[in-house]
Order: C-alpha cells, then sequence, then structure tokens
C-alpha cells in the first residue's frame, strides 16, 4: 500500500518550497496535480522527472480511481496549483478516498496564501476563520456574510479581482463600514502588495484603482458586544413601575417622564412600552411637563 503525499507547493516565489517536498517530488511513482502545465514548471526548475496525471475540478470523480490504482503499486504525491491542496481545490476528496482505501496519508507543510495574508495582515492571529471564496451569486454572498456579522474571531477570504467590487460593497454593508480590512495582492511574486483601511475606505479605493492578481481579503472580527448596564431595569421592571404608577392615578406623561429617569431606558422607548401594555384611550395625555 502507497502513501499519499499532501504537498505544498510555492504560491509564487519558486524558492518557497521544502527540501523534503524536493525529495517526495523525485521519489514518488506519480505526482497528480491540479495544472500539469504549472507544476510542469516547477519541477523544470528543480530538474524534477516524476510522472505527471492531471487531477483537477473538472476530472476529479474519473482519475479518483486512477490514482488510488496507482497508490496500490507505489507512492503518489498531490499537488495543486499553488500552496497547500485540499484548500479550496478538489484534493480534499482524493485525501478521503485515500483514507477510506487504506492508504497512508502524509502532509508536508509548505506555504498557504491564507497564513501568509494573516501574519502579515496586523489583525489578530490568536483565532481566525477560513471561508474560501465567496458564493458568487450576490444574495447568497449577502446571505453568508449576513450570517458572519457577529463573528468576533479574523476572518479571511479569496477573492477574484473582477468579483472585488461587489464583494467589498457587501462587506461593508453587511458587516460595517468601520471594520478593518487588509488586502493581500500577488503574495510571494515581484508585485506583492499589501493595501490597510476599513471596508468603507477599501470600497472607495477599489473603484479608484482596481486590484489585479490573485487577492486574500483579510477582516477584523466582529467588535465585543457592550456589556448590559447592571443598573438598567429590566423590561418587566419598567412595565411593572408603570403600571404601579398608573394605579395611582399617575398621568402617562408624568409616569413615562419618571420612569425613563428612574430606569436609565431612552424616553421614547419606555413611551413605546407604555403604548404596548395599556389601551387606546390610556395613551400618554400631554401636559405642561411633557
Amino acid at each position: 500500500m502507497g502513501t499519499l503525499y499532501i504537498v505544498g507547493t510555492p504560491i509564487g516565489n519558486l524558492e518557497d518550497i521544502t527540501l523534503r517536498a524536493l525529495r517526495i517530488l523525485r521519489e514518488v511513482a506519480l505526482i497528480a496535480a491540479e495544472d500539469t502545465r504549472r507544476t510542469r514548471k516547477l519541477l523544470a526548475h528543480y530538474d524534477i522527472h516524476t510522472p505527471l496525471t492531471s487531477y483537477h475540478e473538472h476530472n476529479r470523480f474519473a482519475k479518483l480511481p486512477v490514482i488510488l490504482d496507482a497508490l496500490t503499486r507505489g507512492d503518489v504525491a498531490l499537488v495543486s496549483d499553488a500552496g497547500m491542496p485540499g484548500i479550496s481545490d478538489p484534493g480534499v476528496e482524493l485525501v478521503q478516498a485515500a483514507v477510506q482505501a487504506g492508504h497512508t496519508v502524509s502532509p508536508l507543510p509548505g506555504p498557504s496564501a491564507l497564513i501568509a495574508a494573516l501574519v502579515a495582515s496586523g489583525l489578530p492571529t490568536e483565532a481566525f476563520a477560513f471561508f474560501g471564496f465567496l458564493p458568487r451569486k450576490p444574495d447568497e454572498r449577502r446571505a453568508r456574510l449576513q450570517d458572519l456579522a457577529a463573528w468576533p474571531h479574523t476572518l479571511i477570504f479569496y477573492e477574484a479581482p473582477h468579483r472585488l467590487a461587489a464583494t467589498l460593497e457587501d462587506m461593508a454593508a453587511l458587516l460595517g463600514g468601520e471594520r478593518r480590512i487588509v488586502i493581500a495582492r500577488e503574495l510571494t511574486k515581484l508585485h506583492e502588495a499589501f493595501w490597510r483601511g476599513t471596508l468603507a475606505e477599501a470600497v472607495a479605493m477599489v473603484h479608484e484603482t482596481p486590484p489585479r492578481g490573485e487577492i486574500t481579503l483579510v477582516v477584523e472580527g466582529a467588535p465585543p458586544a457592550t456589556p448590559a448596564d447592571p443598573d438598567q431595569w429590566s423590561r418587566e421592571r419598567v412595565e411593572t413601575a408603570l403600571r404601579r404608577l398608573a394605579a395611582e392615578g399617575i398621568t402617562g406623561s408624568r409616569a413615562v417622564k419618571q420612569v425613563a429617569r428612574l430606569s436609565g431606558w431612552p424616553r421614547d422607548e419606555v413611551y413605546a412600552t407604555w403604548l404596548g401594555m395599556t389601551p387606546d384611550e390610556d395613551e400618554v395625555e400631554e401636559d405642561e411637563d411633557a
């Protein structure tokens, strides 16, 4: 039974590959590559002549049995276009199939765009979540962002340049324009760049100078919720106080004013509570203290 090696490859700079990865790519019987043209350039650069087979989104179902059969005869290395296989690509399905077939799966850590962008972003790294590419359809994208609006952790996404403006506009609307964001572009390549600012500023920037190339977005998590004031009354307590004052013959206007002062609630919210608990004829009466 062969071993399936998950081999991290450079995301741009060809020097970002480990010595172990080069050795494994030379020693395995077969390399399963997401893009054989791109992988051939890497292999040629390091004078590696191991046989290649394609394994990508459009042929993964047909190629799974072929690669599993190869694993019965020897070791196979899985590589993606760039970075770690299995992240936003079909490699995860091959790993699952190899595990189910009883093969050993061994990872060779290497470059990762999401980790590179995160550690250089300056945003919190102690807890983060990666969501790959957001849905292409606007309604689905907005629904996903709405679900993430309250996440307190740093959020990481990949995005295509032609969808970036729409994505940033949705983020500003649903996550809040004041949120910090870092747009990492062309990581490890000649034109590597980081843009830092708020989501509102990012929307303006992308319309003026749209970024090109491969893009990773690192977005600040939701701010912590403001703790409740321990001295502020509950709704039940506000309603109880209003009923007691009404029973004592206090006018609605005076009752609302007094409860607002004692409870810490805004007067209009106390007034709305009063209206919600009394018949129309008992609505707040206007007087000189209103």
